[in-house]
Order: structure tokens, then sequence, then C-alpha cells
């Protein structure tokens, strides 16, 4: 289940925003070991205060957080266009129909006791459902296409569930990984692709408002 929480209410969602940060910490810092700043077990960056939308995949029995991905407008400060701008020499994106996706993330905290195959396919699972929510949003939102940067690991993984992108710029090395943009077509279609690949056939974004309450009161009240 996926839970569309605008920036300017995460102080309703403190515990589960706490762990997301965290989940963060333990992904990008810990697991990837990108450049990226820690404080106090947190990662959080200057574009999480430019008023990001927040998609938050939450177990729908326990309430825990299984994954998380950030939406930002390019017509703003966004990452492509201000840390990753090596990737678009000849200009950068900007338009009101296309968001910019960061920070993707899925919790590793879930998979303790696991299985590698088990791991796996959970992994998977969380990712094409995080971009089934993704593709929904947007379309809620009329937003046409997502930009995003990734590494060669994540353009394998979203070959392999169909998740068809158009490549911007020219690739680097950055750092130990090559580095990618990529737009992504937010249509009918796309959702159609990753829903066959995930088997998420039904919308898989809450619906309705979301009343100030704890992550396990949220699942509950959908329920």
């Amino acid at each position: 289940m996926i839970f569309a929480i605008e920036s300017a209410d995460q102080d309703k969602y403190p515990e589960l925003f706490d762990e997301m940060f965290r989940m963060r910490a333990e992904v990008f810092s810990g697991r990837l070991g990108w450049d990226v700043t820690v404080e106090n077990g947190r990662e959080i960056d200057r574009f999480d205060s430019e008023d990001p939308l927040y998609l938050l995949s939450l177990d729908e029995r326990s309430g825990q957080l299984r994954g998380a991905v950030r939406l930002l407008p390019t017509t703003g400060p966004n990452m492509l266009r201000d840390v990753f701008s090596v990737l678009m020499p000849g200009g950068t994106v900007e338009s009101p129909l296309i968001w910019e996706s960061s920070r993707f993330a899925v919790n590793p905290q879930i998979f303790e006791a696991r299985d590698r195959a088990e791991v796996n396919h959970m992994v998977n699972g969380i990712t094409v459902e995080l971009l089934c929510g993704m593709v929904e949003a947007a379309q809620r939102a009329g937003i046409e296409h997502i930009v995003s940067v990734f590494d060669a690991r994540m353009a394998r993984i979203f070959r392999s569930i169909d998740c068809r992108f158009e490549l911007l710029g020219t690739p680097v090395r950055i750092g130990k990984v090559m580095t990618y943009a990529g737009l992504f077509d937010m249509s009918v279609d796309m959702r159609s692709r990753l829903g066959a690949a995930g088997d998420f056939r039904s919308s898989v974004l809450a619906d309705g408002a979301i009343p100030p309450a704890s992550a396990t009161e949220l699942v509950a009240n959908v329920e």
C-alpha cells in the first residue's frame, strides 16, 4: 500500500518520517557508500526542504515502512539540475509536466532472517509497487513524465520489469558506478506493464485524505 504525503504534512507523522530518513542513511550511506550527509543516523538533504511529495510503501498488516521515493517538480531545485548537471551537458529538463524522482529506497530492515531468494522477491515486489505508485500519483496530478538519475544496477532492474525509459544526455562514471539520467513515461501503458510485472492489477495508492496518525493507524484507517 502506497501513501502519498506532502512535505508540509510530515510533522503529522514524525515516527514514520524518522524511520524513512534512517532507512535512507542505511541504504545510501551504509550499503551503497554514497557521499551523502548523515546526522544523528538520518540522511536528510537540501531537497527535503523544497516541498517534495513522498511516496511511502507500508506493510498492510504491521504498518512497517517497506520503501520510499521522493518527487520534486523540475521547475524548481532538483538533483538532476543542481547536483548531476554533468549528465546533461546540453541543458537540463524543466517543465511543469515533468517531475523528478530521487532517494528511491527499499527498507533493509524487513529482510532480517530471510533467505536470499525471498529477499530478492520482496525487493522486486516493493520496487514495482513504488513504481506503480509513482505512475498513479503522476496521473492524478497531471504529470506526464518522471526524470530520474540512477546507476547501472537500477538500469538492469528497470529493464527486467519492462520499465522502459528514454536515456537523456550522456552516462558518466560518478565515483565507482556508471550513472544515467532517464525519462519515464507516466502513461496507462507504463502502468499496465508494471502491473503485469508485479501482479499489481488494481490501484496501489491509498484512497482519500490521510488523517494525522501513526503508521499503524494509517493502515488501519484505510482497511
